[in-house]
């Protein structure tokens, strides 16, 4: 049951989230993975690819898909798939992702399982796992025929090398669709940000509406600076315009996975620990000794953040320094 990986990147780095997908899918033992990156320096990137799991990599730089929109995306991955004879195709969530497996579904008249966060193969079968019930339990989901397409929750799976060798490398280039190129992005900002993103970050101190107000989110920002991390908040805090949505964890924002959480006034609604119960370890500050986070957290503090984070904050400094 031959596997293709779409690798996502932008600019000479393949986004974490799609290394995840790629590992999981090599860790399945269904033989060769394939993998395919489209966009300005593809083939520079197929190395690494190989590296997490990839046998065969196909590596697209037409001129079509040098720029990030989906349609031209989709007539490459529809030429690699009949090409390679791919039953299966895996996507790791994206803007940009998304589209282009809800494209290609529609072009190949596939099954398109998404919001999964994990899946196996039993009796031979490819059963995916979704959250339901509010993300209170976990179901299983399959496909009732070929191809079948997946698309994963960000940060599903921990891009772990697999100690893959050289790929099979071929470039690949395709008819495009009249439709396809008639979208032209003309202009791109990117918000200003320093740090790692919550995707990347091996630290993330997230806060909640505990804090008090926007100004008290100095205390997580502070404190994600002395560990080198980054900064994550819950809907609450999002909703109220606290902080930006792009740094939102939870059922409606990000799922993270980080080696260290440290949650900060944050209750642990069952909302917001489908997004970050994955965490290696799980701190929380809280002065509610009855907060459901105490629950899963594998380090709980009861106590007022607002005296207890700056003098964490300062003993994290001394000892960095």
């Amino acid at each position: 049951m031959p596997t293709l990986v779409f690798l996502e990147h932008h600019g000479d780095e393949i986004q974490k989230g799609a290394l995840g997908v790629l590992a999981k899918a090599a860790s399945l033992g269904d033989g060769d993975v394939g993998a395919v990156i489209a966009g300005a320096g593809a083939r520079s990137l197929a190395a690494e690819a190989g590296t997490y799991g990839a046998a065969k990599v196909w590596a697209c730089e037409d001129d079509e898909v040098s720029q990030p929109v989906p349609q031209p995306r989709v007539d490459v991955l529809a030429k690699v798939v009949e090409d390679g004879s791919y039953d299966t195709v895996l996507f790791a969530n994206s803007v940009l992702a998304a589209d282009v497996a809800a494209g290609l579904a529609a072009r190949l008249d596939g099954g398109l399982n998404w919001d999964l966060t994990d899946v196996e193969r039993r009796d031979g079968e490819l059963v995916g796992k979704r959250l339901a019930l509010q993300d209170s339990v976990y179901a299983d989901v399959g496909w009732s025929g070929t191809p079948r397409l997946a698309l994963f929750r960000a940060g599903s799976f921990d891009p772990k090398p697999t100690g893959g060798g050289e790929p099979d490398i071929t470039d690949i280039s395709t008819a495009y669709e009249s439709y396809s190129t008639v979208v032209k992005l003309v202009s791109q900002d990117a918000e200003e940000s320093s740090g790692p993103s919550i995707e990347d970050a091996d630290v993330i101190v997230a806060g909640g509406r505990s804090l008090g107000s926007p100004d008290n989110f100095t205390l997580a920002e502070e404190l994600a600076k002395a560990l080198g991390g980054a900064v994550g908040a819950t809907r609450a805090v999002v909703d109220a315009g606290w902080y930006p949505y792009s740094a939102q964890i939870g059922q409606t924002g990000k799922t993270v996975s980080p080696k260290l959480y440290v949650a900060l006034g944050i209750s642990g609604a069952i909302q917001h620990k489908v997004g970050m119960q994955s965490s290696g370890t799980i701190v929380a500050i809280n002065k509610d000794p009855n907060a459901p986070i105490f629950e899963f957290s594998d380090l709980g503090v009861v106590g007022d953040v607002h005296e207890i984070v700056p003098k964490l904050t300062e003993l994290v400094r001394q000892r960095r320094g």
